[in-house]
């Protein structure tokens, strides 16, 4: 388990790369272990996920029962970390044969902390979903501006840790959205959920 300074240090590194700056790179551990440690970062990111979880849990699970609520949860919970990883998995297959094997690792630490505070920047999506339904307008609006945020900081964050110029990163910030749609419908047919995931990707 990473020191709260460790910590710290992580998030504020891929903060500083989600908002352009390349010396974001110089706070993150980019050892093995920095490697997994990174995915401390579903940890850091969990406590604003369940709030989303339980109001999508809420909308499409049985009002009813608690056990069917629960169950929902369970499985978004398994839909988003899912979404999380996977992708990074697939990444590694290809990026040797892409040419960015070598950023690989920046890539991934960065991606997960900056994951971390993406989930975060869309609470208050999530929390207002916990009153309102997602077909609300100002509770649909203020989704689709925060995910257009997290989407722009997410750019920002792949070209700098990629570290191979705008359209090398944009392909790999293109590529690694797709491969999570993916992932995101394939789990959610296979799990039985026909609502879109907590985080909204």
């Amino acid at each position: 388990m990473l020191s709260s300074d460790e910590t710290y240090a992580s998030l504020n590194g891929a903060w500083r790369l989600m908002l352009g700056k390349a010396d974001g790179l110089r706070q993150l551990d980019l050892s093995a272990d920095g490697f997994w440690n990174s995915f401390f970062a579903i940890v850091v990111a969990a406590p604003a996920l369940i709030v989303g979880w339980v109001g999508v849990a809420n909308e499409i699970g049985d009002p009813n029962a608690f056990a069917g609520r629960f169950s929902m949860l369970i499985r978004l919970a398994t839909v988003d970390i899912g979404v999380w990883v996977l992708p990074l998995v697939g990444l590694a297959l290809v990026a040797p044969r892409a040419g960015i094997g070598g950023r690989f690792v920046h890539y991934v630490v960065a991606s997960n902390w900056a994951s971390a505070i993406i989930a975060w920047i869309m609470l208050p999506a999530a929390l207002i979903r916990l009153f309102l339904p997602s077909t609300n307008e100002f509770a649909a609006l203020a989704s689709l501006l925060l995910f257009a945020l997290s989407m722009t900081l997410t750019w920002r964050m792949t070209n700098l840790a990629i570290g191979r110029g705008a359209a090398v990163g944009s392909a790999v910030f293109a590529g690694m959205f797709v491969a999570s749609l993916v992932v995101l419908f394939v789990l959610q047919a296979l799990l039985g959920i026909g609502a879109p995931s907590a985080t909204g990707t």
